[in-house]
């Protein structure tokens, strides 16, 4: 493993570590000091510590097995035509290299092996979580389906919008979370005043519920917090599909979402919160993710011997919509979507046409200097013909630091996404009680 990947691997997870290893160490203790409580069926930080043990055994079979069976699918891929040129390698003996494509559906399949084997131990313990489990495998394994279809068919927009509202049904139906949200303390005077609901405040009682018990501070969305999550689905999904472009991007910035989540899981499995038992649940979703798409990650890599397609950033969102969802921190899981968030917004005027948006957006190779360069569009203006580059995240670095080599433009973006995945930590825990109570 070369040393960028090893240090993007490293950072983001060794904190995950560190706490499991205390978790594990409080197990231990709590094992020879004979204080295991058997007739307590919630978890415990004294009983979560071996949870996650098996949950770690189980994600590194995950690695394991991805590691050996994607050498062996690109063969198949290869043989069947399913693979593309890489873009990045134009003007050098690469550039006519054909790289099998769709190769997500390797730990894709891998993960759901993992997480039928979660069923079988961790749903029997917890019967409660029955639904939640099987409601997550099904939402996952058809947006596998979806993905590795686009990459064969190659699907139009429409559907790539419409079609992950519909896997994310199987999650609104089972979820049975709060549908209330919290305003924040300095907008709380746009609904209520001295006891009194405001105007605005009784407009918006004909579509939401105001708590007028709690001063306002609390709305409850019913329905509409359900389509939210529709939403929430739907972007995890696309949101990474279209901030890709160049080898390791797509795996490398699920991996360091994972990686932040499971710090979110773990802290708060750690401070005794009431949500626990929903943290262990995604916390097991996401060592097995994170098993396997290190995995992957070593293939696609610079130069990278694999494509993962749309089969993996299409798995991959939908399993970070899994565990927001379910484990009731979907407002949390946003923070550490901050790029991708950025991408999106930077993206619209192409994505809505304003700007002609090519097929393909990603930065172009300069062969005589070996630097990726932005990628440029051209459009008529009243003053003629203009030029500018393409609205994406990636072409916005190179227009910032200049043109850089491939495997260092994918090392600052992945820097960029681990320093907006700690802040979005450090708001969750240390800023966000000054904005809520």
């Amino acid at each position: 493993m070369k040393a960028p990947l090893l240090t993007l691997v490293a950072l983001p997870l060794l904190p995950s570590l560190w706490i499991i290893c205390r978790l594990i160490s409080k197990d231990l203790e709590s094992i020879q000091d004979s204080n295991i409580s058997d007739d307590n069926s919630t978890p415990t930080t004294s009983t979560v510590g071996a949870q996650l043990l098996l949950f770690i055994a189980l994600g590194i079979m995950g690695h394991i097995g991805t590691n050996k069976l994607i050498p062996s699918i690109k063969y198949y891929m290869l043989k069947r035509g399913i693979s593309g040129k890489d873009l990045g390698k134009k003007g050098t003996p690469k550039e006519n290299d054909d790289i099998p494509e769709a190769l997500g559906i390797v730990p894709g399949a891998i993960f759901l092996i993992c997480l039928m084997f979660c069923l079988v131990g961790y749903a029997t313990n917890h019967p409660s979580k029955l639904l939640d489990l099987n409601s997550a495998l099904l939402s996952i394994c058809f947006m596998l389906f979806l993905g590795f279809t686009d990459d064969v068919l190659e699907w139009p927009w429409r559907y790539k919008l419409f079609l992950p509202s519909v896997a994310s049904l199987p999650l609104l139906c089972c979820y049975e979370g709060s549908r209330s949200v919290v305003v924040p303390i300095p907008l709380r005077f746009l609904l209520m005043v001295d006891g009194e609901l405001t105007t605005f405040g009784k407009l918006l009682c004909y579509f939401v519920v105001v708590d007028a018990n709690a001063d306002g501070s609390i709305i409850n969305l019913g329905v509409f917090y359900l389509v939210y999550m529709g939403f929430l689905a739907v972007f995890c999904t696309n949101a990474i599909n279209i901030f890709a472009g160049i080898n390791g991007l797509e795996v490398g910035q699920s991996f360091i979402i994972g990686c932040a989540v499971l710090f979110h899981n773990l802290v708060e499995i750690q401070s005794d919160s009431l949500s626990r038992e929903n943290h262990v649940f995604s916390a097991m979703i996401m060592l097995s993710f994170l098993g396997v798409t290190l995995a992957l990650l070593r293939h696609n890599w610079f130069p990278a011997s694999v494509f993962v397609g749309d089969t993996y950033c299409y798995f991959s969102g939908m399993t970070f919509a899994v565990v927001g969802i379910l484990g009731h921190f979907s407002k949390t899981l946003m923070l550490f979507f901050i790029p991708q968030i950025l991408n999106f917004l930077y993206s619209l005027p192409q994505l809505f046409k304003l700007i002609p948006c090519p097929k393909h957006r990603l930065p172009k190779y300069n062969a005589k200097t070996g630097r990726m360069e932005p990628s440029t569009v051209t459009m008529e203006t009243g003053k003629g013909v203009k030029e500018m580059a393409n609205m994406t995240l990636i072409n916005a670095c190179l227009q910032i630091f200049g043109p850089l080599s491939e495997e260092v433009l994918c090392v600052v973006l992945l820097t960029f996404q681990i320093i907006c995945c700690v802040s979005g930590l450090y708001f969750r825990y240390n800023l966000a009680q000054l904005i809520f109570d």
